[in-house]
């Protein structure tokens, strides 16, 4: 029900662009990566994206945006996954997280151990054939002083070393939360919700 209600909006954006309606009366589209997930209190808290480029995210927005979920079990997807990383640069060997106890961004520069580009989700790399599920990253090996994580939009399978003080942080640190797209015509009330990181609305 809820992906057919997904592709039933999608249809209603493109006619009411279309015919060059105002469709901000009949409510907003928000999206971000998930950074906390409250099921006491039934709320997301997500750092926006600013982008405006498909594919290129920008997570950047300050502060993050808590959103009050939907009763209705059914216009909600998938509970998120949560994490802080906001950004993984190759090239600059940089990871850019959130930390939560100052409420800001921290970029941290480290040390490439290794390094393997087009891995996607199926290779064994970071999928178990024998579980038939994805393995768990991120890894963090305090002993070898490494961390190893998978970016899937980028398909890339990193190991690099950060200074000592950053093992401390929670291993979520380093791993990226799920993509939500929400609905709503309320401020900090959302009416429906998309996990986009786990919901294929061509599957039949």
């Amino acid at each position: 029900m809820f992906k057919r209600c997904i592709i039933s909006c999608s249809i209603l954006l493109m006619l009411m662009v279309g015919a060059g309606c105002d469709f901000k009366k009949f409510g907003n589209v928000d999206q971000g990566r998930a950074i906390a997930f409250d099921k006491d209190n039934w709320t997301m808290t997500m750092i926006r994206d600013q982008s405006t480029t498909p594919g290129k995210p920008d997570y950047s927005y300050l502060p993050p945006v808590t959103y009050a979920l939907p009763t209705d079990r059914h216009e909600m997807g998938p509970e998120p996954k949560v994490g802080m990383r906001m950004k993984l640069d190759a090239q600059k060997r940089e990871i850019v997280v959130f930390i939560p106890t100052l409420q800001s961004f921290a970029t941290i520069h480290y040390t490439l151990v290794d390094e393997k580009e087009g891995i996607d989700e199926r290779n064994p790399l970071v999928f178990d054939g024998v579980e038939g599920k994805p393995k768990k990253f991120p890894i963090v090996d305090k002993i070898k002083k490494t961390i190893t994580i998978y970016s899937k939009r980028q398909r890339l399978l990193t190991t690099f070393s950060v200074p000592d003080e950053y093992f401390a942080l929670p291993e979520n640190t380093w791993d990226a939360g799920d993509e939500m797209r929400v609905f709503y015509q309320k401020e900090g009330v959302a009416l429906r919700v998309m996990n986009v990181t786990k919901t294929d609305i061509f599957k039949k």
